[in-house]
């Protein structure tokens, strides 16, 4: 059998080629304003850039934007090798960094010029790049224009998304870069739309759109194809509701839409503000009307968002002592995957500060040459500085949230290198180290977030009360060791605890408002416990005390602060559901955060309302001073509020694919309604999949959830990808607080397996709770 190979391009058709790939990029370039921007212009052209894995493994590679102006792609040199490793997209960006500011920089390109240096930090578990350029004026370039590329790309609204996404789509589309559109290449644009659709329907759009009957679609019939793919019909249906016979929707019909189906107690000077922001229509925008793209554009605002606009911001009171509030916090923070053989990392802890935790977990241990490090102990997990540590913490403690910082103290350490840490919390945190009471005198309740602005606590043990006398230079205390949990057995665990270590008076005096403190019982905390010691117990313990009635913990938290942490044997740092720790007004409910899932998706939506502060506070009836709450009984009480959730699945819009082998393949998407809270309210129901549809799938499709207690409600919104022979693919999600959803028709803009936007992809919605 003969082989027929492509012939191959002549000169003249690789200028053509050539030609129409300037012609992209400057329109792309035009779009999104950068024409003369020369840092995006010195990254069109390219760079040899050096590429850092470790003091052995730097190797230059070819960097280059492409004409999208939305992806990089570079030469990667594995033998096992996709197109799609061969790039990453602005989207992909968290962050880039100047300089040596990342761990691999620091340890292996110290001797580099820093203003060569600088690090692209990627979000979710995507490893750093670490690069050199040639000189500081070339690294400045990359990191400037990766810089305001992510900047813009941050600002742009839904429509703009929707209109880029399409144009490069039909860039990708066009194979022969002629400007014109055949029949086979709007079926290839559709697949990359996420749509299967067979010759027939392919054929009837385009069939519509070509009104020269030439066989191609170009100029404003691409616009008309554009058109016909991107109408919503249920935008439409609600729209026709309230426009006049012109179609334009007048400042009194907004204003009865808005009060009508939102919910909303507005006024005709907000109507008319919306108009002003979202109409794109001059005429009608000067003379008070919405055109539908203008409803259209508002529906899919934050105004029009699910989550309520104001909790995007500090909105709660944060003058309540401390123990009123739960607090976001972080379990063997230093972690990075699994806790055996998992690298430590300082990466992990900026990661957990900038998503707004507030307790970080260190675990000490003696390390070389007189530093303590941290890692987890008796595993292979790796090792880091304790002073690496501070430093970091000192660098991004209140990037994210002004309110304080609990630094939860595991300590293993001789006497010495405890000194030692002692020395760093104070000489490189300096005046945000809480080291006395906020007066000077013994305090007798605990002072709030408020107060606390800006300062770091220590949580650990310590050689005395604040009210006794001063302690010797060391003395012993009680090792309670979260490893012991690891060994299993409750006659172990004793054991463990019954250990004793010498504790340094200098790292001692550090713990001021969170000292750690063995829990013999209820009785004995309430009886022999001042309010600023505290407990910490492992899931499986916790469970054990709260299996007939919740109510003793919940007055214990009433009280002091409580902490729970994950079982030892999830070794692969799975997480537990934090939802009946909160129940009860556990304030420290530490979770893996570097373990995506449903968990943490629940606990991220505690923490979305009241502007990811890290302290959110708890209802009023579990801060009375004496709370008779019990989770597993809500019959009667202040907290008894029964509610008719009601929510209707309207469409999806712009879903990605789940599985990015298969470029191919379209989404069967489902969703799953899902209500987290006391153990009477929790249900979940999901609607029927839709075939091979990800761009504009539609349901329809109307849930009832019947809710007692909604202040400790959470509704989580989940699709997936549906499989008849294997477990369902995840596409994204939403969570947030019953108390922070918006009424009415909203949209829902979804977050990726790691919390990260997903840039185009919403549920649309309609609520209403009686």
């Amino acid at each position: 059998m003969q082989c027929v190979r492509k012939p191959r391009r002549t000169e003249q058709e690789d200028e053509q080629l050539r030609e129409a790939s300037r012609r992209e990029t400057h329109a792309n370039l035009a779009r999104i304003g950068f024409i003369e921007d020369e840092d995006v212009k010195a990254m069109l052209r390219g760079s040899y850039l050096q590429k850092i894995k470790s003091s052995s493994w730097m190797k230059s590679r070819f960097y280059k934007l492409q004409e999208d102006v939305r992806t990089v792609w570079y030469d990667s040199q594995k033998i096992l090798k996709s197109a799609r490793s061969q790039i990453f997209s602005i989207d992909d960006i968290q962050e880039v960094r100047p300089g040596h500011q990342s761990e691999g920089m620091q340890r292996y390109a110290m001797e580099i010029p820093t203003d060569r240096c600088f690090t692209v930090i990627f979000k979710g578990r995507k490893k750093n790049l670490d690069l050199v350029a040639s000189d500081a004026k070339e690294a400045l370039h990359w990191i400037d224009g990766l810089t305001k590329l992510k900047k813009r790309d941050s600002t742009m609204n839904k429509q703009e998304r929707l209109d880029q996404w399409f144009q490069i789509h039909l860039q990708k589309a066009d194979m022969d870069k002629d400007n014109k559109m055949t029949l086979n290449e709007v079926k290839r644009f559709m697949q990359m739309m996420n749509i299967h659709v067979d010759d027939m329907y392919a054929k009837e759009l385009f069939t519509k759109s070509d009104k020269s009957k030439d066989g191609s679609l170009s100029g404003k019939e691409i616009e008309e194809f554009y058109k016909l793919v991107t109408e919503r019909e249920e935008i439409t249906t609600i729209f026709n509701s309230y426009s006049n016979k012109d179609h334009l929707m007048s400042m009194e019909k907004l204003t009865e839409f808005l009060r009508k189906e939102q919910r909303e107690n507005a006024t005709q000077e907000y109507a008319a503000k919306l108009i002003k922001s979202y109409e794109i229509n001059v005429e009608a925008r000067d003379d008070l009307f919405m055109t539908k793209d203008g409803f259209l554009f508002f529906l899919m605002s934050p105004e029009a968002d699910i989550f309520n606009a104001d909790h995007n911001q500090v909105y709660q009171d944060m003058t309540k002592p401390l123990n009123q509030y739960y607090i976001s916090s972080s379990h063997n923070t230093y972690l990075t995957k699994d806790q055996i053989e998992g690298p430590s990392s300082i990466e992990a802890y900026i990661s957990a500060l900038n998503r707004g935790c507030r307790c970080v977990e260190l675990d000490c241990w003696d390390g070389k040459n007189g530093e303590p490090v941290i890692y987890h102990g008796y595993t292979l997990t790796s090792k880091i500085l304790f002073k690496d540590v501070i430093q970091i913490i000192d660098a991004y403690a209140f990037k994210t949230s002004q309110y304080p910082l609990i630094l939860s103290l595991e300590n293993h350490c001789d006497v010495e290198q405890q000194n030692v840490m002692a020395h760093h919390l104070k000489t490189i945190l300096g005046n945000k180290l809480l080291t006395r009471t906020m007066d000077g005198k013994v305090p007798t309740h605990f002072p709030s977030p408020e107060q606390l602005k800006g300062m770091i606590l220590v949580k650990g043990k310590r050689l005395n009360r604040l009210e006794d006398d001063e302690s010797g230079s060391a003395d012993e205390v009680s090792d309670e060791d979260e490893a012991a949990d690891m060994e299993g057995g409750e006659e172990e665990k004793e054991k463990e605890k019954a250990k004793k270590v010498k504790l340094s008076k200098e790292l001692s005096d550090l713990v001021i408002f969170c000292r750690s403190v063995h829990f013999n019982g209820f009785e004995d905390a309430t009886a022999n416990q001042v309010f600023y010691e505290m407990s910490s117990f492992v899931e499986n313990k916790f469970n054990k005390l709260v299996q007939d009635t919740g109510t003793p913990f919940a007055q214990l938290n009433a009280r002091q602060l409580s902490r729970i942490y994950p079982a030892g044997l999830r070794t692969d740092s799975s997480n537990y559901s934090p939802i009946d720790m909160w129940n009860v007004g556990c304030q420290i409910v530490a979770l893996n955060f570097q373990t995506p899932g449903e968990e943490m998706d629940v606990y991220q939506a505690k923490f979305r309302e009241n502007g990811f502060a890290g302290y959110n506070l708890k209802p009023k009836f579990l801060r009375e001073k004496k709370p008779t709450f019990d989770p597993k009984n809500v019959q009667k009480g202040a907290w008894l509020d029964r509610k008719k959730l009601h929510v209707m699945i309207i469409s999806a819009q712009q879903l990605p694919k789940s599985n990015m082998a298969k470029p191919r393949s379209a989404v069967d998407p489902l969703v799953t309604v899902e209500v987290y809270g006391v153990k009477e309210d929790n249900s979940q129901q999901v609607t029927d999949h839709i075939d091979n549809n990800g761009f504009n799938p539609m349901w329809n499709t109307s849930f009832q959830f019947d809710v007692s207690v909604p202040e400790l409600a959470i509704i989580r919104f989940l699709l997936q990808d549906y499989d008849i022979s294997s477990r369902n693919d995840f596409i994204g999600q939403f969570s947030l607080p019953l108390t922070s959803i918006q009424l009415g028709y909203r949209h829902i803009h979804l977050l990726s397996m790691n919390g990260d936007p997903l840039p185009s992809a919403s549920l649309f919605v309609h609520i209403m709770i009686e």
